[in-house]
């Protein structure tokens, strides 16, 4: 099996590599091989390599700074994983595509199912939201959330910076979410890849925390 990954220099790109399972031959792709929001670009390096499966780990990640740039936002996380969907479908290749939680309003007390109504409350979750729907049916469509890993800019990674830089910090006690392991995600995809799975599924590591109590944790193991 020869698998497509773009995003390939992020902490998911990286994991999705690191944890390949046996068989699969990897193309990798950062932006610098492949500017997804060129349909042309993608229709090219596929129509060329053929994958059997394009695992899409390239997003548009800064939540707060999207409000101020959601074009850019929904170039990368919605018009790119058109031009991924319809590239695929050409060669006949499945597409995996990593969504996000922030697709919801964040209001509900209890886990979300995959098929409860959508409701974006700012321009990330809104650019998310249209990549889902640029998927497709065939799409297999992965909503996750707290992605964190070695590589790439995630919280852990900017915790252990400022603690060693600073003697406080201070953290958000008011937010709850699921802290996600990259490698644990990339697992994931791989195994619903593999049983062929398709449609829209929620995958977090088990437990919560708030942003405070992650810190603590962090710091705890730092």
């Amino acid at each position: 099996m020869k698998v497509l990954i773009t995003g390939a220099n992020g902490q998911l790109g990286h994991a999705l590599q690191a944890t390949a399972p046996t068989g699969v031959s990897i193309v990798a792709t950062g932006s610098a091989q492949l500017d997804i929001c060129d349909a042309a670009a993608v229709d090219a390096l596929v129509a060329a390599e053929r994958p059997d499966a394009i695992f899409n780990a390239a997003a548009y990640t800064a939540v707060d700074r999207a409000e101020s740039e959601e074009a850019l936002a929904a170039c990368l996380n919605g018009d790119a994983v058109g031009n991924l969907a319809r590239a695929a479908a050409k060669a006949s290749a499945r597409l995996v595509h990593v969504s996000t939680d922030f697709v919801f309003d964040g209001l509900s007390g209890i886990p979300y199912p995959p098929d409860a109504p959508t409701a974006p409350l700012g321009a990330y979750g809104r650019t998310k939201l249209k990549g889902e729907l640029a998927a497709g049916p065939d799409a297999l469509i992965v909503r996750t959330a707290w992605v964190y890993g070695s590589q790439g800019g995630n919280f852990v990674r900017t915790m252990l910076r400022l603690m060693a830089e600073r003697e406080q910090v201070r953290v958000v006690a008011d937010q709850i979410g699921t802290p996600t392991f990259a490698a644990s995600l990339a697992e994931a995809l791989w195994g619903l890849n593999a049983a062929g799975a398709k449609g829209i599924f929620h995958y977090t590591d088990s437990g919560a925390a708030s942003w405070y109590d992650f810190a603590v944790a962090i710091q705890d193991r730092g």
